[in-house]
């Protein structure tokens, strides 16, 4: 459902309603002193919205990208001279 911007055309105040697009559109100011008629505001969009558990950098990614991964890291593997040494007391 997308949210539309109103603006009360009396009081100058905006402010958003999460609305289906089969409702009417608002006529009143949200305000309850004012009531006043609200025009609704032409809107940039929604961009993407994301829902769930998240995206991962590994989702879309080529098929030959996780072998060539592994070819990296075996040859950058550590070795027992790259750990430093301990400390003497």
């Amino acid at each position: 459902m997308p949210t539309y911007e109103y603006e009360c055309q009396k009081c100058g105040h905006t402010f958003e309603v999460f609305q289906s697009i089969k409702d009417a559109p608002k006529k009143t100011c949200v305000k309850p002193k004012c009531r006043g008629r609200v025009k609704r505001l032409l809107g940039t969009g929604a961009g993407m919205i994301f829902k769930g558990s998240g995206f991962y950098i590994t989702d879309y990614r080529k098929p030959g990208y996780s072998e060539a991964a592994k070819k990296d890291s075996t040859a950058v593997s550590p070795t027992k001279s790259d750990k430093p040494a301990a400390k003497k007391d």
